[in-house]
């Protein structure tokens, strides 16, 4: 797939008006990122794109993963069309920067919500609802006679530059007062390089990334993640800070999909849903979700049945995760804390009201 041009000064005056169109930070009341989404009818999307599971750019050539799925989410919701996606790969070092560049409209490339990155004081971003609950952790060869952490005393740990995972580590092994030599890349794939070349006694990256790694080894089995858990990582989409509208509709299509799985309403079912809402005025709430009663989706910049459009294109949020990380899919991880609210989970959507 085609990527966009990135927002840079091209020198002529065209190219800078393009770039001022293009790439305006829009926080200052003018305007907001959604107006340009939809008049530009494509959505740029930040990805990893190098993490299977999440977003991965496979033998096809088309990205997929839960990340790439939510992109898809926002496209469908924002312009009618989930195709309507430009992706762009980067690296944890460029993330933040592309998204207050413009050159993506939203970040979804695991990134954790924190502190630094929320406010304005630090990165200045507004984070959608956690899509992914994870915790970083350490994986070592089963031959290393690692058995936890504190045999890392004194070795050195591959880690990714510029990410929560590298202060994570340090935090956790000064905490036990462990000394540890980092080894730092600048994304996962090279951490994994170093740590397959012998280069570090273990490498440190969130629990699902590694689980992800260990999939594409020559021999998985040999290979293990520490029972150690160094933090807690809710892994969620950003925008741009001071832009509501958009914070706005990327929180609402978020709870959507874990609505949508709340109710039993699935890619399969969702047409006899909505023939049953359409047919029975006694269903209030069904009927403001999907649109049938209009209002919700007006109060987001959004059509009115943009749930319908988001279900229609990528399932509920407990098939995005099934389909990409569930029984039987490439990298299997556990729900967890990722069930919904009701099974013990930590998803769980507000009143569409």
């Amino acid at each position: 797939m085609s990527r966009p041009i990135p927002c840079r000064l091209i020198g002529a005056v065209g190219g800078l008006i393009g770039l001022l169109s293009g790439c305006a930070t829009l926080g200052d009341g003018t305007g907001s990122r959604l107006d340009l989404v939809q008049e530009r009818g494509e959505l740029f999307c930040g990805v990893s794109g190098k993490i299977p599971g999440f977003s991965f750019l496979s033998p096809d050539g088309r990205y997929a993963g839960l990340d790439v799925d939510l992109c898809k989410a926002m496209a469908a919701a924002f312009v009618g069309d989930s195709s309507k996606v430009q992706y762009r790969p980067l690296t944890a070092p460029e993330r933040f920067t592309a998204l207050r560049s413009g050159e993506i409209d939203l970040l979804s490339r695991n990134t954790t919500h924190t502190l630094s990155r929320d406010a304005a004081g630090g990165n200045g971003l507004s984070f959608a609802p956690t899509v992914f609950h994870d915790g970083q952790g350490l994986m070592v060869s089963v031959g290393s006679g690692v058995r936890s952490m504190a045999d890392l005393s004194g070795k050195a740990i591959c880690v990714g530059s510029g990410t929560t995972t590298e202060q994570n580590l340090n935090d956790a092994f000064a905490a036990q007062g462990l000394p540890y030599t980092p080894i730092k890349y600048q994304d996962l794939n090279q951490v994994v390089g170093g740590y397959l070349q012998g280069r570090c006694a273990a490498m440190t990256s969130d629990r699902s990334q590694l689980a992800s790694a260990r999939s594409g080894f020559k021999d998985p089995q040999e290979h293990v993640i520490l029972a150690d858990r160094l933090s807690k990582e809710p892994l969620a989409p950003a925008v741009v800070g001071g832009d509501q509208r958009m914070a706005d509709a990327t929180n609402w299509v978020v709870y959507a999909l874990i609505e949508a799985e709340e109710r039993g309403i699935t890619q399969a079912n969702l047409d006899d849903v909505l023939e049953q809402a359409v047919a029975d005025p006694s269903q209030a709430a069904l009927r403001r979700f999907l649109g049938v009663d209009g209002g919700l989706g007006a109060k987001l910049g959004l059509p009115d049945d943009f749930v319908v459009q988001v279900i229609r294109a990528t399932g509920n949020y407990g098939e995005i995760y099934n389909r990409h990380l569930g029984p039987g899919s490439a990298v299997t991880i556990p729900r967890g804390p990722n069930r919904l609210g009701g099974e013990g989970g930590l998803m769980i959507a507000p009143p569409f009201t």
